[in-house]
């Protein structure tokens, strides 16, 4: 309760029976608890009336229970995954830091832990060195130019960071390209250089989050529709790995991928598509289903 006093610094009994469950009668109690403790209170009457801090105080150490010891160990496993961390934390020195402020018996948990729980990772291939610039570009809504590499071609981009996440030992930054003006993902290992300007973001894009941001993608007036239908191994596939050109339908009792690629991204799509092995079937197009298939017989030749 101090730590949420501290954060509103003017408060009413509404917000306290609200916030915590409690009763009116167990409000006022509680704030009679708060004032013998030192804490600053005081009321204001009126229409508008409630309860003020006068200022900040000094609030106690957190400390945890022991479910919640367990939980942010387990968090703290994914960290070590990655050799490239947004502003250069590493696994080792969090680990340690965690590690001393714990009690003897919960070092000993932990240790149980270690000896009975194994965390397996995808490994980060390769380090992401702009990371921290993707990241706060990202958070403070800021215009950013890179130079972006992909088949051993360079080229200068001007984006706008909506999110960054990470998949299958990869970065990705989800962004719109002012100059293409479109919704693109980067791989952030492929960002050679990373810079701040002064290019004022686009106010729409401030309410789009990790969660909405594949809704900016469209496809282009050349990109091909397909379809596929999955058996349930399949949908485990595709709900490990898709993206945002593509999505899961369900027709009667089958389900389907549906969506489209554009024409330079073929041997991506049938990349993708084979490895999902048995458990698809293209339905559409005839142009799709006859690549996969050459795909099939040149890995069978080079056997």
């Amino acid at each position: 309760m101090l730590r949420f006093i501290n954060q509103k610094q003017h408060f009413t009994l509404q917000d306290l029976m609200n916030e915590f469950q409690i009763s009116k009668r167990t409000a006022l109690r509680d704030i009679a608890s708060l004032e013998e403790m030192g804490a600053p209170i005081y009321a204001e009457y009126g229409r508008y009336g409630g309860y003020r801090l006068l200022n900040q105080i000094q609030l106690p150490p957190i400390s945890f229970n022991s479910q919640e010891i367990h939980a942010l160990y387990f968090a703290m496993q994914a960290l070590r995954s990655f050799s490239n961390l947004p502003f250069q934390v590493s696994f080792r020195s969090i680990h340690e830091k965690f590690i001393n402020e714990l009690s003897e018996n919960q070092r000993q948990d932990i240790e149980r832990f270690q000896n009975r729980v194994t965390f397996r990772h995808t490994e980060q291939i390769k380090d992401s060195e702009h990371l921290e610039i993707l990241l706060l570009a990202a958070v403070k809504n800021i215009v950013i130019k890179i130079t972006y590499q992909k088949a051993n071609q360079s080229n200068s981009r001007t984006i706008h960071p909506i999110a960054i996440y990470a998949m299958k030992g990869y970065w990705y930054c989800q962004a719109y390209d002012m100059g293409k003006k479109a919704y693109r993902v980067f791989r952030c290992d492929r960002i050679t250089s990373a810079e701040f300007t002064d290019i004022q973001p686009l106010v729409e894009l401030n309410k789009i989050t990790i969660q909405n941001a594949h809704s900016l993608w469209k496809p282009s007036e050349k990109a091909v529709p397909f379809k596929c239908q999955v058996s349930p191994t399949g949908i485990e596939l595709f709900q490990q790995e898709h993206y945002p050109s593509m999505k899961l339908i369900h027709e009667m009792e089958n389900t389907f991928i549906v969506g489209s690629y554009e024409p330079n991204e073929l041997d991506f799509i049938i990349k993708y598509l084979a490895g999902f092995g048995k458990s698809i079937k293209i339905i559409e197009p005839v142009i799709l289903k006859e690549s996969l298939r050459e795909y099939y017989r040149e890995l069978i030749d080079d056997i």
